[in-house]
């Protein structure tokens, strides 16, 4: 298992969910209040997995991912993505099934969900495949498939952050053995490249020479 792969995967179940609700008759309300609540349950506990579990090695070992300014930036941003799908889902429960208002907020929510899974695709996965081992990309993700069955078995609440103060506090939380061999592999690697990059142009050089 890879938690990259992992979080795609349940990226590809959110657009799923999202594109049903569409298609569903519109006067099964019953049926869209059902939906709804497990694609809520997913939601909530996929962000929570995520803050918990992989952002904390992201910060760790990224450097920034894409169009991303900094790996503190892209967590940040993820956690302020968090926060907004978190609101559009209260809306969406403040609402009567199927009502004007709820397809608004609905919609409203998928906006939101599908701007943060785009940027987190493109900046987040893309830097932690870069920098972290399979080993330690293995550990996350059965830590994080774990903290979702547990909380899917027993329910969770949903709860807002902020996120320079999460950053702030993950960056300074103890790493696990697996994350600080990861981080000493990420770092000798960043040492290593440039040397062996310049020995490269150096070989071919002398090479175009002896030709």
């Amino acid at each position: 298992m890879d938690i990259t792969d992992v979080i795609l995967r349940q990226h590809d179940e959110q657009r799923r969910m999202f594109a049903m609700l569409e298609e569903w008759p519109r006067d099964d309300h019953e049926g869209l209040a059902a939906l709804w609540k497990r694609l809520e349950i997913l939601l909530e506990t996929h962000a929570e997995a995520e803050e918990l579990y992989f952002y904390p090695e992201l910060l760790r070992l990224g450097t920034g991912g894409a169009d991303a300014e900094s790996v503190d930036e892209e967590v940040e941003d993820a956690v302020h993505d968090h926060n907004e799908i978190r609101k559009a889902v209260r809306r969406v429960g403040r609402c009567r099934t199927g009502s004007d208002a709820w397809w608004t907020a609905v919609v409203d929510a998928n906006v939101h969900n599908s701007d943060h899974m785009g940027e987190e695709e493109r900046q987040d996965l893309a830097d932690f495949r870069q920098q972290a081992s399979l080993e330690l990309r293995h550990e996350i993700a059965l830590q994080f498939l774990r903290y979702e069955a547990v909380r899917w078995a027993e329910g969770i609440t949903p709860e807002d952050k902020d996120p320079e103060d999460y950053v702030k506090t993950k960056k300074s939380s103890t790493p696990s053995a697996t994350a600080k061999k990861a981080a000493r592999a990420a770092k000798k690697a960043a040492t290593t490249g440039p040397a062996r990059s310049a020995r490269s142009k150096t070989a071919s050089a002398e090479a175009s020479e002896e030709e």
